[in-house]
């Protein structure tokens, strides 16, 4: 008797304390399925090579299924979202179609209409026989150009809803994408990176996720404005570490921490490509309030175009650069970077050529890009053997003249050079008075010292580090103090800082520049 009275109180206090616990709502406990795709990619317009199929498989067959959601050493956003997404319950990630970075990455021109047609098709196609898709997650870049369409972001959203119809799609971007409010009119969700370097693209993936998971849920109903202020310049002068940059950075931060369910998204632009919503852009994203948006947007908008003409400056040509790097040197602020900023086709000699001809000493190039060098050393040569061979100047007239190096091979080895996870053959060679030259198969951005470290290469040992980038650099040689200054150099190259000296066809007439006449 008495243990028949214990069993019972004790489910009576069981009942009790259920009925005080908070009841998870029916919204919480269904089961949420949200599918992930991009097509992610940086187009130079200027640039001679065009992106089509056989640049987009270079390197294999589209990523589809979970492999879409493994680490393809990209950096978008994706596992931001997937590791805030984990945190929820009955949250569902599905991996669908991401086309692998084409061969030539950035440097490649126009993507051709019928590589757009085949990936974008196939992505639309994929999410229509996802059964119960309740959701989609696109991290885009922003600055994909088409042949023949002027807004493919848009354009790619556009297709994919005619498939999967009136479901929430949240986009995260690179704030180098040029994007107008076309964009907002087919996406309800658009997040972009405040940092530049990018440090924050993860953390746009987290956001996009709460957001996405909770305008499914109905506890947010995402509300865009958008804004162009109709303002170009090059990316060497959108550094978040200095100026105007930093100080558009940190107003949108201040509207985000004052308002909740407030998202302020800058886009740079990227001045390479030649289409016509190439520039700046304010999108805002809020809760249900359209009032807020706009006033947020509007506020933007006019703090940006009064500071229209801050964000760019006369950056040294390469004689006056070089010069002004080893006059650096000879006041002991070494060692120093120099940001050979516009090659974007990697084989540019002006910069090792100017410091030949000035002398210079103790210097690192890295890196110069000529596949048929890498070739014929591997073909001809082994660590140690004397060396007399031409490099780089070989792409377009802007590349300068081939450099004739006369030394030895000091190194050969490999390294991940197109951030595919597959590592390519590179040689380094040593000549003059404690110099060295890396040369790779294609162009690659040494924006840390990995590489250098790779080819057993003493930083303290040199004076002069060249490396072919224009901001990224500082995430791994300044603000890691390896560096004592940097100095940026406007060389020939396909993305010159003085943008007045391409030829635009595509984008508005009013759009304001430091360098248009």
């Amino acid at each position: 008797m008495i243990k028949w009275h214990g069993s019972f109180w004790s489910l009576c206090v069981v009942f009790f304390v259920s009925g005080l616990a908070p009841a998870s709502s029916a919204a919480e406990e269904k089961k949420i399925r949200i599918g992930v795709a991009s097509i992610n990619v940086e187009t130079c317009t200027f640039c001679p090579v065009v992106t089509g199929i056989e640049q987009f498989e270079h390197y294999g067959a589209p990523f589809v299924g979970e492999d879409v959601l493994s680490d393809r050493g990209s950096d978008d956003g994706t596992k931001g979202f997937l590791h805030e997404a984990k945190e929820y319950k009955y949250v569902i990630v599905e991996g669908v179609y991401y086309p692998r970075n084409p061969a030539g990455g950035s440097a490649g021109s126009w993507v051709t209409k019928e590589a757009f047609d085949k990936y974008v098709g196939e992505m639309a196609k994929r999410f229509g026989e996802i059964e119960g898709l309740d959701g989609i997650f696109l991290p885009l870049h922003g600055a994909l150009a088409v042949q023949g369409i002027a807004r493919p972001e848009a354009e790619l959203v556009r297709r994919i809803r005619e498939v999967v119809g009136d479901i929430p799609i949240a986009i995260t971007m690179d704030l180098h994408g040029n994007e107008d409010e076309e964009l907002i009119k087919v996406a309800d969700i658009v997040l972009v990176g405040k940092r530049y370097p990018h440090y924050d693209n993860d953390l746009m993936g987290q956001r996009a996720a709460r957001i996405l998971i909770r305008t499914i849920r109905g506890s947010f109903k995402p509300t865009m404005a958008a804004r162009k202020p109709g303002i170009i310049f090059a990316s060497v002068y959108g550094g978040t570490h200095q100026g105007v940059p930093r100080e558009v950075m940190e107003r949108a931060r201040r509207w985000e921490n004052r308002h909740l369910d407030t998202y302020v998204s800058v886009f740079f632009g990227f001045a390479f490509s030649d289409v016509p919503d190439v520039g700046m852009a304010v999108m805002v994203v809020t809760n249900d309030d359209e009032a807020l948006a706009n006033k947020i947007a509007d506020d933007m908008n006019d703090f940006i175009r009064k500071r229209r003409d801050q964000f760019e400056w006369d950056i040294p040509k390469t004689r006056v650069g070089v010069a002004e790097a080893i006059k650096a040197v000879q006041n002991g602020e070494k060692p120093v970077l120099v940001a050979d900023m516009s090659d974007r086709l990697g084989d540019s000699t002006h910069i090792l050529r100017a410091l030949i001809e000035q002398g210079a000493s103790n210097f690192v190039v890295a890196t110069i890009a000529d596949e048929q060098a890498v070739e014929t050393i591997l073909k001809h040569h082994d660590i140690g053997d004397k060396i007399s061979i031409n490099i780089g100047g070989h792409s377009t007239n802007l590349a300068g003249k081939p450099v004739k190096i006369k030394g030895k091979v000091s190194y050969i080895g490999k390294f991940d050079i197109s951030y595919t996870g597959v590592s390519e053959p590179f040689v380094v060679l040593s000549f003059g008075n404690n110099n060295l030259v890396f040369v790779t198969p294609k162009r690659f951005q040494v924006t840390n010292p990995k590489i250098l470290i790779r080819a057993g290469v003493d930083l303290d040992k040199f004076d002069i580090i060249v490396s072919k980038t224009r901001v990224h650099y500082r995430s791994g040689f300044m603000e890691t103090g390896l560096m004592k200054r940097a100095i940026i150099i406007d060389a020939p190259g396909h993305g010159p800082a003085d943008i007045g000296q391409l030829k635009y066809k595509n984008i508005p007439k009013d759009i304001y520049s430091k360098f248009f006449k």
